[in-house]
């Protein structure tokens, strides 16, 4: 199709001044609205990470932050008092540390998930997690903290934790009480001599 010059003269007048549409990269964007929370980047990014195969139940949502110098105390119903004040002094042997210094969020859970599960598997049943307090930050808060306390009760294996004494750290740690495993528990069974005979073994 022939465009006639006359069209086009008019078409240019009328499009004189007008400029097509600059999009802004988000970081413009963002300038302008002012900056953002650490915690509100976080969960921005976390919702737009693929989900897919990712066997990691722990949550990356809103976290209610506590205080860098709080401590931190849980206990599932069940374990005997005497058994959680031990573990409050550090009165247990560790048998494994995790450090989550220095590490993003998403690092931190994909490791504290990897920790937990590899306790489970090897049979630990006192570790320690190093998570720091935070409070060396702009915004003055444990986001790794906070978020520790959050995921650790999410695991049903966790009987109990607690900030650990100062020589472990203080409250930028903590103690972590595992469930026995069901081997733990037959070995300790036999050694106190209450192994019991299944019917079905009679048997054969």
């Amino acid at each position: 199709m022939t465009v006639k010059h006359e069209d086009k003269a008019f078409f240019d007048q009328e499009m004189a001044g007008v400029r097509p549409l600059k999009s802004e990269d988000p970081l413009t964007q963002q300038s302008r609205r002012g900056k953002p929370e650490p915690g509100t980047l976080y969960r921005r990014s976390a919702a737009q990470r693929p989900v897919q195969g990712d066997d990691n139940f722990l949550t990356t949502g809103f976290v209610e932050f506590v205080h860098p110098q709080e401590e931190l105390s849980f206990k599932r119903g069940g374990i005997q008092n005497g058994v959680f004040h031990t573990l409050q002094r550090g009165g247990y042997k560790i048998e494994a540390t995790l450090d989550l210094h220095l590490m993003s969020v998403e690092e931190a859970r994909v490791e504290v998930f990897r920790f937990v599960h590899d306790c489970i598997r090897y049979e630990v049943r006192t570790a320690l997690i190093n998570h720091g307090k935070g409070a060396r930050g702009k915004d003055n808060q444990a986001m790794i903290k906070s978020y520790v306390a959050r995921w650790l009760p999410q695991f049903n294996e966790v009987m109990a934790f607690h900030s650990a004494q100062g020589f472990h750290g203080g409250t930028g740690a903590l103690y972590v009480l595992l469930r026995k495993s069901e081997k733990a528990k037959d070995r300790a069974r036999e050694k106190l001599g209450l192994t019991s005979v299944k019917p079905d073994s009679l048997l054969k």
